[in-house]
């Protein structure tokens, strides 16, 4: 499989007091970040000043056992985006949204308008969920084997819808009193196992086509999904070797589809701690140790001094292991310490850029404009 030569896209996962248990205790950290709109501003503005491509949000709709204490306390995700399109200019704005209990005309429109409200610069991962959010959804009647075909049935429709209308079919003629072209505007008509939606979207389309589109996993069905209907995958490995892998399962699935792999984003996360020396990440690592419990922060995959971790992102890169490498945070400086220490050497290498490219997301990410297309 061919590697991708595209540069490197970076993002930014905004999860409030951390993706840990921890770290809401350091004292740099606001102990409610999660609800707190002031400190989800100010690290989306650092990330576009870097040029990051997006921001992230993960979410969860279920509060279990074993939840860290940001999924305890957190907004919802469209809201939150949305709020923070008014406080940016180019970074993206992607939320997470569940086919398994969410409504598909009702993502297709909150996405739009969020895409028309930030000029361009939407994203959504559709993705499956739990039992415990399906329940909360009244969707507690259907099973782990619903959740593939459901998230099939929800981005096919979320796609159709979101191509409702032509590219120019509102005319808004005042003089002839032409708002639209009524013979541009098209039904779904939609009747699946799970959801029936007639359409149309009341919402024109996109300036970016359609906002950007991911779904998560490593199953083979996520990825036979991912690869139908997506623009990128969500993806995890333990390992390089591992993530490689997956990336190249999902890059030839796509190209079975008769589409181009070079246009699709594969996208994995990672927590560093770095610092200006190997020294540095673990004076901040232990930190976080120092508080409790201390036994629920594994050492992270990307770890150590700035160089470091630069050679090791690069070598992820150049390997086809991902296209999108988004940044979650454990120390409270963590998103900060890689804008300032990690981003400069990526840059001096021509790994990533220094200036935005585009106006839309789909622009930066090197995604092409995709044609509108009648549902069928």
């Amino acid at each position: 499989m061919e590697k991708s030569r595209k540069k490197l896209k970076l993002g930014a996962v905004l999860e409030g007091v951390g993706w840990n248990y921890v770290g809401w205790q350091h004292p740099d950290m606001p102990a409610n970040a999660s609800e707190n709109i002031d400190h989800y501003i100010q690290l989306a503005q650092l990330a576009e000043t870097s040029k990051f491509d997006t921001l992230f949000l993960i979410d969860v709709s279920h509060v279990g056992p074993g939840n860290i204490p940001h999924y305890l306390s957190m907004f919802e995700g469209v809201s939150l985006m949305s709020a923070l399109s008014t406080h940016t200019k180019n970074i993206g704005l992607s939320a997470t949204i569940a086919s398994s209990y969410a409504d598909p005309y009702s993502a297709a429109r909150q996405i739009l308008s969020l895409d028309k409200i930030s000029k361009g610069r939407a994203s959504v991962n559709i993705i499956t969920s739990n039992p415990g959010g399906m329940v909360n959804f009244s969707r507690g009647h259907l099973g782990r084997a619903d959740q593939h075909p459901m998230n099939r049935e929800f981005l096919e429709i979320v796609i159709g819808l979101w191509d409702t209308y032509e590219d120019d079919t509102f005319i808004r003629d005042k003089e002839n009193g032409l708002f639209l072209n009524y013979g541009k505007m098209h039904n779904i008509n939609y009747k699946g196992k799970y959801f029936s939606v007639d359409g149309p979207l009341n919402i024109s389309r996109s300036i970016q086509g359609r906002p950007v589109l991911y779904t998560a996993g490593t199953s083979e069905k996520a990825l036979e999904n991912a690869a139908a209907y997506t623009d990128g995958i969500f993806t995890h490995g333990e390992t390089m070797v591992e993530t490689v892998d997956i990336a190249d399962r999902v890059r030839a699935k796509v190209e079975s589809k008769n589409r181009r792999p070079e246009n699709f984003m594969v996208t994995v996360s990672q927590n560093p701690i770095v610092g200006e020396t190997e020294k540095d990440a673990m004076d901040k690592y232990m930190e976080l140790m120092q508080l409790s419990p201390r036994n629920s922060l594994p050492r992270p995959q990307f770890f150590g001094s700035a160089k470091k971790v630069a050679d090791q992102i690069q070598k992820w890169h150049e390997a086809g292991a991902m296209d999108l490498f988004l940044i979650r945070q454990d120390h409270p400086h963590g998103l900060r310490d890689f804008i300032d220490l990690v981003v400069p050497i990526l840059q001096d290498r021509g790994i990533f850029r220094t200036e935005y490219e585009a106006e839309t997301l789909r622009g930066n990410l090197e995604i092409p404009y995709p044609r509108w297309k009648k549902f069928d």
